[in-house]
Formats: C-alpha cells, structure tokens, sequence
C-alpha cells in the first residue's frame, strides 16, 4: 500500500502543508480521492479468532469487530480513510500541541511532570480518552509509526497521573498537587468523573483486544477497583454522581475483557443506587426510578447514555426486570421524538416534565428531548455526541433482539445526522445539527451554524472519530447457525464460523445505488444461514443466488434469512429500489405542517442556498406535491454524491420588517430548478441557508 507520505507527494502537497491546518480541507479531500483509488487500506494479518465478541446470556446475537471488516471501496471507504489518514492524526496534534487546550498536557501536570493550572471543561479527559480510543482504531487497520508513537506516549501519560489509589480524572488531581486542601473526588455532580472514567476503560478493553498489551488495562482496572471502594456504602449524594454514564458500558467492557465478575457487579450496584437519588429531574434521568420510566426526557447525551449502559448490562445478565423499560423509551423516542435524520435531543433548554400538573417536579432541561412530537428545524439541537449515543443504544437493543428496526435506525443516523457532524475534509465540526438554516437566525443560539475545528465543549469531534474509525463493527453480525448482514457497502469479512473459516465479500455503490453482490470467498462445510437485512424503506427488493430468484415473500424492516450448503464462489444478488420520495410528517408535529422532505434510500436530503438562482432564499422556495424526482450521481461534488433534482415553485413575499402577522394576499409564483443534496454532506461550500423541510406547493 503506498504511504501517506508517499500520497502528499502524489498530490503536490509538501511535507509542511500536510501538517498545516489551512490546508486540511484540500488534504481530505485528496485522501478521499485516494482512499478510492487505492481501496481503503489493508488490515492487518489477525490470527483468526471467530470475530464475533463473545457477549452473555441476553444477546440474541453476537458483534464481530471492525478490524474483521476491511472497506475496500464506494462511500465507507471513503469516509473512514479520511478518519484514519487526516482527522485522527489531525485531533493528535491539536490534542498535544495545547493549541486550543492542554488535553495531554494535563496528564503531564496531574502527574507532577510539569507546571500548571487545568484549563478546560471537566470531560475533558474523556475527550482525549475518545480521541486514543479512535487512535487505537486507527493503527489496527493502518500502521502508522507517528500515531502508534503519540498512543503510547499518551497511556504513559496517563498512568503516570493516576493516583495510588486508582483514582484518576485530572481537574482534582491537579488541583491537589497544587495544594488545593478542599480539591477530592466526587464533589461535585457535574465534575463528570465518572464519565472520564468510562471512557477511559473502554478504550483500554479495545488496546486490549487488539494490541494484546495490559498497560492501559491496569490503569483501567485499578480506575475501577476505586469506583468499588468509593461506592461500596451508597449515599443519595454519591448517587447523584451518575452523570453522562459512560461508566456503565465501561465497566461492562471491563467485564468481557477480563472475566472478573466484581465489574459487572459494580455495574448491578451503580444502576440500583441511582433510585437513591432526592429530589431528581428529568435532565439526569432521575425524577423517576428507572424501572417506571416510560418516555424519554431530558438531556439527550444523558438518557441515551443511560440506556445504552443499562442495555449493555442486560446482554450479559438477562435481566428482564431491568430490561422492561427499555422498548418502551426506545419506542416512544422512534415514533414521537426522532428527526428524521436520526437526530435526536430537540432543545436548547427547556422544562420536563413540561405542563405537567405536578409543578413541583418540574426541572430546567438541556440539550434535551422535549415533548411528543416537539420537533423545531431551525432551533433544533441534536447534539452530534446525542445522534452517536442513539446509534450506540439502538445497537445494543439490536444485540437483545436481533430486530432488524434497530439496524434501520442505526443505519439513518449514521448516514445522516451522525455523518453531518464532520466536514469532508476532516478537521471541522459540527456540535449542534439543525435542519435548517435561515439568515438571520430567528433567535442567537449558542454554537455556529459552520463547521468548527473547536468548541470548548469538544466531547462531540473525538466521539465522532472513534465511531467512524469502528463502523465496521455495525455491518456484520453472528449468530451459532450463521451471519447477518447490516450494513451495505464494498467490504470484505474475514472470520469464522462454527470454527471454519467465513470470508465474503460486499461489491455495491451503496448508499448511491441498491446493487449488492455479496460473493463467498471461504465458507463452513455445513450448512448455516446468511441473513440480509431488508430496509423498511425498500419496497420491492429482491434477491437470487447464483442467478436464481429467491421465491419467498421479501418483508420490509425484516432479515431475510437464506439457508443451505454454501461454496465457495457462491454468489447473492440483492437489489434495493431506492426511488427518491416525498416524505410527510406526523400532523402533531406543528412545525413540519404542510412541508415535506426528500428521502433516497436511506439518505435524507437538503436544499442549499448554494444551488438557488441569485437572489432566491430558501424560504421562497415551495414543492409541488406531485413533484417528478430525479436522481443522478455527480463526482465532482461534495467528493461524489447523488443528488435529487426537481422543478420547484419560487414565491418571493414582500420583506417583514417588525411584523408579527399581516393579510395573506395571493404571490406570484415561477417555476426553479432545484438540486438537493444529501444532509450530511451539507455546509461545505461556504456559509449559506439550508433546509431539509420545504413549503409543499
């Protein structure tokens, strides 16, 4: 495989302007183009291990980790090359370098190697444990010499600030070595110690498994030894300190790693302590105990953070008691409160529970899921952490049934308000993903509505990276009697089952057209079933294998499963109509009321102000209903996308000024070409008006 390095000189960028931040926009978009040409990287030789991450009693079925999957070409490809080549070894310079915040340096002062005050918000060590975790990704499919150095020089770091005693998060342990006598652990709630510390056990469970090396894993495990010794006499006070609970999933991973039953315990005993809480609010989650919790409130992060560690522990223990709120929420978030991008977390701030006649239980609310059906475009919120976090908890809740519902969801967000949180270049962000965009805002709101390469809050950017860098893990599962398939795109598997070996491999321009051929490279000598998941949004799909038609029913939001003696050279066809449609929102939810929006497969699209006449605002801009919609793949846009064009309706109104409200009268009406594009790839051409939502004529 040709270097990095070797690829900056194939595109003319010298040595020092492939370092330069003004110039990363140009080096990602050369990568991608590369990343295209050359098929994604190579992974690295794995002594096969059956791939599938053998998790407990509650999984109906089993994961098989990203580095069993190598993207080879088409859309991931190109995505997660640009994650690997220029946004992670990117965040590592920020990260080190001190340009905005001393993330690594905050370990060096914690640890008395340097002097210093911590300058920051208080996640952000997890911040820089997401980034590692991203990283650690990183270099298991591509080695990478400079990035392997930072890693390790970064878990040194960060051994070496751990206290004795197992306790690590830096804000307190800096204020103690400098000789702040009131600075000690769990003071405050909001201090997301707790969060700090799932994250960084998480990413040592994944050094773990992919390096074999322990360093890392016994700062996690001693982390973990002082969460049991701090919470071994529960108070409503200490439990109050499950902020953001990464710690959940994180001890849980701790759990599989290394088999020691007192992590998943500790896990069973922080989960019950939150019902000690006095005088809760929905923006944490608990007003409520969590066994009668039934509609989804309150920070976004938080909840789906909350969820998604509560479900991860039912998978080991099978616990239906504590499972039983979890279809519930899940449900009421998919049909009341779900963008349909995906997104989720609907507010700025509000109330909750709002309206409510039991006033004195209402509590200020943040980044928060707001009411059913309480959907603003313009203010909305989505926090790109909250989309990721929906990803994660859908995931798990697919783990628990298998039900192909929660891959759909998976798959939405992932494409669209997951995906919108970077540039294409792959050193700017989004913090907040709104549906549309208008000039002037109607209202200040607190982050940009252009990609940044920093917010102080930064807990979104490294998230997004380790989860990109990991997609892989979402497009194949494993069952005892055979595989699922997820999530389309040019793959190749490589693992095992029943002890033999299974290799395929995905061809398909996914999610630009529906072709998929999956072809078997190495399979079991019996027979065992393949499944492919049928999205709710294909009607009229189809399959054959080996030239011959599947003669079943093809259900939607279902797993086909195909079972039978497979050989190798075996083939499956799989067609996917993806017409691009007219999309219409539940009457109840005000805001979207007589608009629609366009959707092609799994992709939603948005119009720009960028691809308007001169002079035409996205507000003028109406939808005949019976539109002819037409799709077409355009490679030199946005790095290659299929856009979806129409003939809409101009109707320029008179200016507001101070008006409130005033005589409808009728408006002359001309006819425009419209080109919309797919919503994640928006706001990168430049400032301008968006919107996914548009006026039905």
């Amino acid at each position: 495989m040709q270097s990095v390095e070797k690829l900056g000189d194939l595109c003319g960028f010298t040595a020092d302007r492939r370092t330069s931040f003004n110039d990363a926009a140009l080096w990602g978009v050369a990568v991608s183009a590369w990343v295209l040409a050359v098929g994604g990287g190579v992974l690295r030789a794995a002594e096969p291990d059956g791939g599938a991450l053998q998790l407990g009693p509650g999984a109906v079925v089993q994961p098989i980790g990203f580095e069993h999957v190598r993207w080879t070409d088409g859309f991931w490809a190109q995505r997660t090359g640009v994650v690997r080549h220029v946004a992670v070894p990117a965040m590592g310079q920020l990260m080190k370098s001190g340009l905005y915040k001393p993330f690594l340096e905050h370990f060096y002062i914690a640890a008395g190697q340097a002097e210093g005050d911590y300058h920051g918000a208080a996640w952000n060590d997890g911040d820089f444990y997401k980034w590692l975790e991203a990283a650690i990704a990183a270099v298991a499919v591509d080695d990478d010499a400079q990035l392997q150095a930072l890693i390790d020089e970064s878990i040194a770091a960060i051994a070496a600030a751990q206290r004795e005693d197992g306790y690590i998060h830096t804000p307190v342990l800096i204020r103690q070595r400098n000789g702040d006598a009131t600075a000690a652990p769990f003071q405050d709630r909001f201090a997301f110690e707790m969060y700090n510390m799932g994250h960084l056990m998480t990413t040592a469970c994944l050094h773990h498994r992919l390096t074999g090396r322990d360093d890392l894993l016994a700062v996690a495990e001693r982390a973990a030894e002082f969460l049991i010794q701090a919470f071994r006499h529960p108070t409503p006070q200490l439990a109050r300190n499950s902020v953001c609970p990464s710690h959940y999933m994180g001890l849980v991973d701790l759990y599989r790693t290394t088999g020691k039953r007192k992590y998943l315990d500790l896990v069973e005993h922080l989960i019950a302590m939150r019902d000690l809480v006095e005088d809760g609010g929905d923006d944490n989650q608990d007003r409520l105990p969590l066994a009668q919790q039934r509609e989804i409130a309150g920070h976004a992060v938080r909840a789906n953070y909350l969820y998604c560690g509560v479900a991860d522990l039912v998978v080991e223990t099978a616990d239906d008691q504590l499972a039983a709120p979890l279809a519930p929420l899940w449900d009421n978030w998919m049909t009341k409160k779900a963008y349909v991008t995906g997104g989720c977390g609907a507010l700025y701030d509000g109330a909750s529970p709002d309206g409510s006649a039991a006033q004195d239980q209402i509590t200020r609310v943040h980044q928060s899921y707001g009411r059913n059906y309480q959907l603003p475009h313009t203010t909305a919120h989505n926090e790109t952490c909250a989309n990721i976090a929906g990803v994660m908890w859908s995931w798990q809740m697919y783990l628990l049934t298998g039900e192909a519902k929660y891959v759909d969801a998976v798959e939405t967000a992932l494409l669209n308000s997951v995906l919108a949180g970077m540039s294409l270049g792959g050193t700017d962000y989004f913090y907040v993903n709104p549906l549309r965009v208008t000039d002037p805002l109607p209202t200040e709101l607190r982050y940009p509505r252009t990609r940044q390469p920093f917010f102080t809050s930064f807990c979104c950017p490294p998230n997004l990276l380790r989860t990109l860098a990991q997609v892989g893990g979402y497009a194949y599962s494993m069952s005892d009697d055979g595989v699922s398939v997820n999530l389309y795109g040019g793959n190749t598997l490589d693992t095992q089952l029943a002890g033999q070996p299974l290799r395929l491999t995905q061809t398909t321009d996914f999610p630009w057209q529906g072709q998929v051929t999956i072809t078997v490279d190495a399979c079991p000598a019996d027979e065992f079933a393949v499944r492919l998941r049928i999205p709710a949004w294909a009607r009229g799909a189809t399959v054959s294998v080996n030239g011959k038609g599947f003669g079943g029913e093809v259900s939607l939001c279902s797993f086909l499963e195909l079972n039978r003696r497979w050989q190798t050279g075996d083939r499956i066809e799989l067609n996917l109509p993806m017409p691009p449609v007219l999309l219409e929102a539940h009457p109840l939810i005000e805001e979207a009321t007589n608009q629609v929006a366009v959707r092609r497969g799994p992709v939603v699209y948005c119009l720009e102000s960028a691809d308007l006449p001169a002079g035409v605002d996205v507000a003028a801009v109406h939808v005949p209903r019976d539109a002819r919609l037409t799709a077409e793949y355009e490679s030199e846009l946005l790095g290659g996308v299929t856009t979806v064009s129409l003939t809409g309706v101009v109707r320029d109104a008179p200016a507001w000024g101070e008006q409130l409200y005033r005589e409808a009268k009728p408006r002359d009406a001309r006819p425009v070409d419209l080109r919309l594009v797919p919503y994640y790839a928006w706001g990168n051409r430049g400032a301008g008006e968006m919107t996914v939502w548009l006026p039905v004529e």
